[in-house]
C-alpha cells in the first residue's frame, strides 16, 4: 500500500445504484442490485484486516495495525486475542491474519522492530490463543526500506498459506526484485504450513519453481509491487490480485483457478504501459487499470461477492481505492474484463476489504469503523 497517512475526510458518503452486472464466471442473468454500506462496529485502531473462524458468524477477528489482534461483536471490540511488538512506519505493523480451515491455527504476517517480515503460527484453543504455542514459519529481511511489504494470508482451498510481498521498498523497484527469481519479494507465495521435517514448512507440490536451481520455490506468481490485498474466489478458486502501482496506474490482476507462474511485468510494467523497459516475454496484464488523474493512487484488492444478501453483486469483483475512497466493481468472462462500475459508495481512509463465512463483504477505514455492503 502506497500510503496509510491520508487526512480525515468523513467516513461515509453511501448511496446506492442500480448496476446490471453479467458475471460470466457463473453464468448469472442482469439483475440490479442497490446498495448501501452499513456500519457494523466502531472505534477501532486503524483496522487492516479481517478474519474469521471456521464457518462461526461471531466474533470478527480485526488485525489492528499497531500489533493487536482483537475481537469484534455486537458493534465494538470485545477483547484482545494477540499483542505482537511491530515497526511503525504507514506501511508496516500487523498487516495480514488468516486461521487454518478447521479453525485451530492461527497465522499472522507482521513487520518486526527491524522493519522485517514474520509469518508466524499460532494455536487456537477457542477463541483465545494458546500460550506457549507461537512458531515463526517465514523471516523475509525488508529493513531496507519501510514500504511495500504486502502483508496479505489467504488460506487456499488446497489448505495452503499464501502469502503476499511487495519488492522491497523504494521506488521503481529499488532493490531490483520484481523481476527477481531469487528473491521472495514481489511475489505471492505458496507454502504448506505444516512442519515438513526439521523445516517449519513445506513446499507444496505444484509450485512452479520447485526443485529448480537459482529459483525459490515458495513462489507462486512473479513480478508484483505491491499487492496488499488479494483473494480467492470461493466458488471458481480464481485469483485476484490488487497490486499498488507506482506514478501512474493502479492495477487489478486476475488469474484462472490453478494457473501458477505468472509474471506480471513489474518493474518493467505498470499496468498495461511500459515503466522500466520492454514487456517480458510472457509476461502477462492485468485485466483492469486506473489512471491516477481521478485521484487514485493506492488500490485496494477486495472479492468476488458470493453473499446471498445482494444477489445482482453475484459473480462481481469489489474493490476499491486508498485516497479516494470509492468503491468499485467489476466482472469478467474469459478472463476478459466485461464491465466496471463505479458503485457511488465511499469509505474514508479505506484499508481492507473482508469476507465473512456466508459471503458477505465487509470494508475498513482507518479512521476506525467496519462497514457491510447490504442491499438497499
Amino acid at each position: 500500500m502506497r500510503k496509510l497517512s491520508l487526512a480525515l475526510a468523513p467516513l461515509l458518503t453511501a448511496g446506492a445504484l442500480a448496476l446490471a452486472f453479467v458475471p460470466g464466471s457463473v453464468g448469472a442473468t442482469n439483475l440490479a442490485a442497490p446498495i448501501k454500506l452499513t456500519p457494523v462496529a466502531t472505534g477501532l485502531d486503524s483496522p487492516v484486516a479481517f478474519a474469521w473462524r471456521g464457518s462461526q458468524a461471531s466474533p470478527m477477528f480485526v488485525a489492528q495495525q499497531s500489533g493487536t489482534l482483537v475481537t469484534v461483536a455486537n458493534g465494538h471490540v470485545t477483547g484482545t486475542v494477540l499483542r505482537l511488538t511491530v515497526s511503525h512506519d504507514n506501511e508496516q505493523g500487523l498487516l495480514g491474519v488468516a486461521f487454518s480451515k478447521n479453525g485451530t491455527k492461527l497465522y499472522v504476517d507482521y513487520t518486526d522492530p527491524k522493519g522485517d517480515i514474520r509469518i508466524v503460527e499460532y494455536t487456537m484453543n477457542g477463541n483465545s490463543v494458546k500460550a506457549g504455542t507461537r512458531r515463526q514459519l517465514m523471516l523475509i529481511p525488508h529493513h531496507s526500506a519501510s514500504n511495500h511489504n504486502g502483508g496479505n494470508l489467504v488460506i487456499g482451498p488446497d489448505n495452503m498459506l499464501y502469502i503476499s510481498v511487495g519488492d522491497g521498498g523504494g521506488g521503481g523497484d529499488t532493490f531490483h526484485n520484481g523481476q527477481n527469481k531469487s528473491s521472495l519479494l514481489a511475489k505471492i507465495l505458496r507454502i504448506d504450513p505444516r512442519k515438513t521435517g526439521s523445516k517449519p514448512y513445506g513446499i507444496p507440490d505444484g509450485n512452479p519453481w520447485k526443485g529448480k536451481a537459482g529459483t525459490r520455490p515458495e513462489t507462486w506468481m512473479w513480478g508484483l509491487r505491491n499487492p496488499w490485498r488479494f483473494s480467492i474466489d470461493r466458488a471458481t478458486h480464481d485469483m485476484w490480485i490488487g497490486d499498488v502501482g507506482q506514478n501512474a496506474w493502479e492495477e487489478i490482476d486476475y488469474a484462472k483457478s490453478g494457473q501458477r507462474g505468472i509474471n506480471w511485468g513489474w518493474p518493467l510494467r505498470e499496468g498495461k504501459h511500459a515503466y522500466d523497459g520492454a514487456k517480458p516475454a510472457g509476461a502477462r496484464d492485468p485485466i483492469f487499470e486506473r489512471s491516477h488523474d481521478g485521484g487514485d493512487c493506492a488500490i485496494i484488492g477486495g472479492y468476488v461477492y458470493r453473499g446471498k444478501a445482494i444477489p445482482g453483486f453475484q459473480g462481481a469483483y469489489l474493490f476499491g481505492d486508498e485516497c479516494t475512497g470509492d468503491l468499485r466493481a467489476l466482472t469478467q468472462s474469459g478472463g476478459r474484463l466485461v464491465s466496471s462500475r463505479d458503485l457511488q459508495l465511499n469509505v474514508s481512509q479505506l484499508t481492507s476489504f473482508g469476507e465473512g463465512p456466508g459471503g458477505e463483504v465487509y470494508a475498513a477505514s482507518r479512521g476506525g469503523t467496519l462497514y457491510l455492503l447490504a442491499p438497499k
